[in-house]
């Protein structure tokens, strides 16, 4: 397979990928989880049924923790949205 020149869509996708990636080291930590079993190189080779289990494991962290993201993410937007439309607003924390 040829390499990509520096300035390619891929390479550029890449890197974006890469910088996303780093920005969220849970998802990163997933990525690498579910890439380390599909790479049977190394000791006792696991039947089809414990991959597929650690496998649907490792995608339900994935989403779990992609879901904790996007939810900080959008609570986040939203306040900034809602103290632009009102700036007099307060903003007031709960006690614990």
């Amino acid at each position: 397979m040829p390499q990509p020149h520096g300035n390619s869509p891929r390479t550029q996708r890449e890197a974006r990928l890469l910088e996303r990636l780093r920005r969220r080291p849970d998802l990163w930590e997933r990525f690498e989880a579910i890439l380390a079993l599909t790479d049977a190189e190394e000791g006792e080779l696991p039947t089809a049924d414990e991959v597929e289990t650690q496998l649907i494991e490792e995608v339900r962290r994935l989403g779990s923790e992609a879901m904790h993201d996007w939810a900080a993410q959008a609570e986040e937007r939203t306040a900034r949205e809602f103290l632009a439309a009102h700036p007099k607003a307060s903003v007031r924390k709960k006690k614990p």
